[in-house]
């Protein structure tokens, strides 16, 4: 669609924290609170939260955390269920991954659950493969780890 616009922003605005509500709220609903735990932002941290909007309205969001001099990992990433379908999730990802490049990253992780079949999608459609756990993330049976190399 058209008039979409992705750019970076404070994960503390009233919209953006209102999306991360509604990502807790998506994924609680999709999995037993056992295989569930928000996705933190480090605190000061070396990051960067994107927020796509259409007519000034927040439709989803994506945070680009470095992880390693020239590694990152995508975080809170998600869209409100009127979005869906309209490829914000790839502008959102498009963005993140347009940043990693800017920032000499070389390698983009996730961890994702397993009934999050639109996200899988997204990912696996852009080049994310499958590969086993990593960092604090552990290998639950829900969770999914993917990863690309940026050329």
């Amino acid at each position: 669609m058209s008039d979409l616009a992705v750019a970076e922003e404070s994960p503390d605005r009233p919209e953006t924290v209102a999306l991360s509500r509604q990502f807790d709220a998506f994924a609680r609903a999709l999995y037993p609170p056992e295989h569930y735990s928000p996705p933190d932002l480090p605190a000061g941290g070396d990051f960067h939260f994107f927020v796509a909007r259409r007519e000034g309205r927040a439709l989803g969001c994506m945070a680009l955390v470095r992880t390693a001099p020239d590694r990152g990992e995508l975080r809170r990433c998600f869209v409100t269920e009127e979005a869906r379908g309209q490829g914000v999730g790839f502008a959102l990802l498009s963005a993140a991954e347009a940043a990693a490049r800017a920032q000499k990253m070389r390698l983009i992780r996730l961890e994702t659950g397993n009934k999050n079949i639109a996200a899988l999608r997204l990912y696996r459609g852009c080049g994310y493969h499958d590969r086993g756990p990593f960092g604090d993330h552990p290998d639950n049976g829900v969770s999914v780890f993917l990863e690309k190399t940026l050329s």
